[in-house]
């Protein structure tokens, strides 16, 4: 009886650090959600971050559980995962959303935790535990989402100007300050969508670990659900404004003709991935879909040496987050 009651505090305690990492995951990529919005002047900040968490929180009730799966099911094998699993994976991952917060840096918070959940795997059974499909998907993804946000964020550009092409500059920043509501509305459903979705699989791969779910079950307790798209939500509602700026104006200059581009972009890719089940990085969908509408007006309007030390961030994430799991792992096993 004593081990069950010592089991089911150790599973409280790890939810509680799965739904911080949540709001954190909100707090980190609120800029993903709301730069551009926020840097073209269509909405004050305070307001873009309420409008963003609305979009959060109702994207409850738009995506499947797919990828929530892929992160539940499809990175470890089954009966590697326990609770220093899960501790090492979310210490690392938290660590590495913390320092990339303090330094502005636009890093991936979902990486960060496919990290934590693979250097945790590897410290307790080596690569032979983890799922090589669910991996290489999550890691083609660290490229395919950037680019496919760059392609359509410069062919909506290309598209709206030659659409425009006869209309007078105010009449155009007219129309897409309203438009750039849509399009804000819909990278947060987007957000939204593919990110909570990301704790929501931790949690039930915990809950499957411990013998609180079965590994059989469709979906995971719907408390699990309800509860990390609400933490998601009031993350984005306190908001990243060290990301913000790095997002909003020093990649390149944005008018809200640009901005609406960007997070339509943006927005499409995400909306495909979580269709697909795969977890990317929202981090890495808006700036290529940012590059790529600056990349359209000249090569000059981007700021490469920006774009560059975000890369540099992206490419470091997985293992400086695998490497603290990792350890985090070692600790978890002498303290429970």
């Amino acid at each position: 009886m004593a081990t069950v009651q010592v089991a089911l505090w150790v599973v409280i305690v790890l939810v509680a650090l799965a739904i911080l990492f949540d709001f954190m995951n909100g707090f980190h990529d609120a800029a993903n959600s709301i730069a551009t919005v926020v840097s073209t002047g269509v909405l004050r900040p305070g307001q873009a971050v309420v409008f963003a968490a609305f979009f959060n929180l109702i994207a409850i009730f738009i995506f499947h559980l797919s990828v929530a799966a892929t992160v539940g099911k499809g990175i470890a094998q089954p009966g590697v995962v326990d609770v220093h699993v899960v501790f090492g994976a979310l210490v690392g991952a938290i660590s590495w959303n913390l320092v990339t917060w303090y330094y502005g840096i636009p890093s991936s918070s979902s990486h960060a935790l496919i990290g934590g959940i693979v250097g945790a795997v590897i410290a307790k059974t080596g690569a032979s535990g983890l799922v090589a499909a669910g991996i290489l998907k999550t890691v083609a993804f660290i490229f395919v989402s950037p680019l496919l946000g760059f392609l359509l964020g410069s062919l909506m550009m290309i598209v709206v100007a030659w659409a425009f092409r006869r209309a007078t500059p105010s009449r155009v920043d007219r129309w897409f300050r309203r438009l750039q509501l849509v399009s804000a509305g819909a990278y947060s459903l987007g957000h939204g969508g593919n990110d909570a979705q990301k704790t929501i699989g931790i949690i039930w791969m915990l809950l499957i670990a411990t013998g609180y779910a079965n590994a059989g079950d469709a979906a995971p307790p719907t408390w699990t659900i309800v509860s990390c798209y609400a933490a998601i939500a009031l993350g984005t509602m306190f908001g990243g404004w060290r990301i913000v700026k790095t997002m909003g104006q020093k990649i390149t200059k944005l008018k809200p003709v640009g901005g609406f581009c960007a997070e339509t972009g943006g927005a499409l890719t995400l909306f495909l991935a979580t269709a697909l089940g795969i977890p990317v990085s929202t981090t890495h969908t808006i700036t290529g879909a940012i590059v790529g509408v600056g990349s359209t007006q000249r090569a000059s309007a981007v700021r490469w040496g920006v774009a560059g030390n975000i890369v540099w961030a992206w490419i470091f994430t997985i293992p400086a987050s695998a490497f603290v799991a990792a350890i985090a792992y070692w600790v978890s096993m002498q303290l429970f």
